[in-house]
């Protein structure tokens, strides 16, 4: 079944094995497509804000014309956790009943190494700037969060973008806000076309384009009725502001070089 933005919505039949990264247990499932997904669960750590950070930022990043694999709505029920002898895994399953996050699981694939995967100037400045805008915190050197598949760079997991959801009264500030720790991002010294990524970014990314992808966020991820709107809107306005971000990211640039 099709959900807005033409996301499928798949019901997983097996579970696999546990990818053991971070604190939120991620791992891979097969669903009833006969896909495997990696598979991020609503009962893991920083719950449903993290599979929205996830899926606003992997749709926005699609529509930059960046590669990021297929995300399914990933439905889980209780037989799982009924039948997992780990416990920790079993709390896991049993807390994430429902609608959960899967990502095509891209097999054979490898890390990205920015000294062996070298990256063009353009494709650069569209991450760099892309996590900018919604403050992804987690593309760093330590943690790329991107791999290499068929030759081709991927992005993967935005679960960390966002992060004004952690604290809500903020958010009007936190959208007008440059993103200091852009300094850290593994691309930055690449980066050396933000200007001409952001003017197309802001044709490119319309507020009908956002309406269309908080609209499609599952109900049930949402704490609050209003959060879908706040969503909407910390993401208009941070677009309207992008020259606040970007020089940021500029600054941090030519202070690493």
């Amino acid at each position: 079944m099709k959900i807005g933005l033409n996301l499928r919505e798949v019901h997983i039949t097996r579970y696999v094995t546990p990818l053991r990264e971070g604190g939120s247990l991620p791992a891979i499932a097969e669903a009833d497509d006969a896909f495997l997904y990696v598979l991020k669960f609503r009962g893991a750590g920083q719950g449903t804000k993290a599979l929205i950070a996830d899926f606003v930022g992997g749709e926005i990043a699609r529509k930059l014309g960046l590669r990021v694999p297929e995300m399914v709505f990933a439905y889980l029920d209780d037989r799982f956790g009924k039948t997992e002898p780990d416990e920790e895994i079993q709390d896991l399953l049993k807390f994430s009943v429902g609608l959960n996050l899967g990502i095509h699981y891209l097999s054979g694939a490898i890390t990205f190494d920015p000294v062996l995967h070298p990256v063009d100037a353009g494709t650069a400045s569209e991450i760099v700037w892309l996590d900018a805008f919604l403050t992804n915190v987690d593309r760093t050197a330590k943690n790329t969060n991107m791999l290499i598949w068929h030759r081709e760079l991927w992005l993967i997991d935005h679960g960390a973008s966002l992060y004004f959801h952690h604290n809500w009264d903020t958010w009007e500030k936190q959208a007008i806000s440059p993103f200091k720790p852009v300094k850290d991002h593994v691309l930055l010294k690449y980066a050396t076309r933000l200007e001409a990524v952001n003017a197309r970014a802001r044709e490119v990314i319309t507020e009908s384009f956002i309406d269309e992808v908080v609209a499609a966020i599952p109900s049930d991820w949402l704490l609050e009725d209003d959060d879908r709107k706040v969503y909407g809107d910390f993401l208009k306005i941070r677009l309207k502001n992008s020259e606040i971000f970007v020089k940021e990211a500029e600054d941090a640039r030519e202070a690493l070089i």
